[in-house]
C-alpha cells in the first residue's frame, strides 16, 4: 500500500512542476533565444527532490531547438527559484532541460502519412 501513495505522490508533484515550469517559460522568460513555440513534454523529479529532468518540444529547425535549450539553461537558476515560490516541496529540484523531439517526429509522421494518402487519392482520382 505504501508503494501506491508514493508513486501518486511522485506523479502529483511531476505534474504540479511541469505546469508551473511551462507557465514560467510561456510567461516569464524573456530570453530572445526561447521560442514561442516552446512546450514541457514531461518532467520526472527524482523521489528526493533534488533534480528535475524537464522534457522540452520546441516546433522549428534545429537551430531554434537549439538556441530555445541554451537559453532555458541559462535561465535554469531563475526557473528554481520560482518553482520554490510556487510549490511548497521539501527541496526544490536543480532543473536540467532535455530536448524531446517526440513531438515533432509525430508532426513529421503525419505529414508523410497525409503526403501518401494525398498522393493515392490523387492517383485513384486520375484513373477513373
Amino acid at each position: 500500500m505504501r508503494g501506491h501513495k508514493s508513486s501518486e505522490r511522485s506523479s502529483r508533484v511531476n505534474s504540479d512542476v511541469q505546469r508551473v515550469i511551462g507557465h514560467i517559460i510561456e510567461f516569464e522568460l524573456k530570453d530572445p533565444r526561447i521560442s514561442g513555440l516552446t512546450s514541457v513534454v514531461k518532467t520526472e523529479v527524482t523521489k528526493d527532490l533534488k533534480i528535475c529532468k524537464c522534457y522540452i518540444s520546441v516546433l522549428g529547425d534545429d537551430g531554434a531547438a537549439e538556441s530555445t535549450i541554451d537559453g532555458l539553461r541559462a535561465a535554469a537558476g531563475f526557473v528554481r527559484k520560482r518553482l520554490a515560490e510556487s510549490l511548497n516541496l521539501r527541496n526544490t529540484p536543480e532543473v536540467n532541460f532535455v530536448l524531446d523531439k517526440s513531438i515533432e517526429y509525430g508532426v513529421n509522421m503525419s505529414r508523410k502519412i497525409d503526403e501518401i494518402l494525398g498522393n493515392t487519392v490523387d492517383n485513384t482520382e486520375t484513373d477513373e
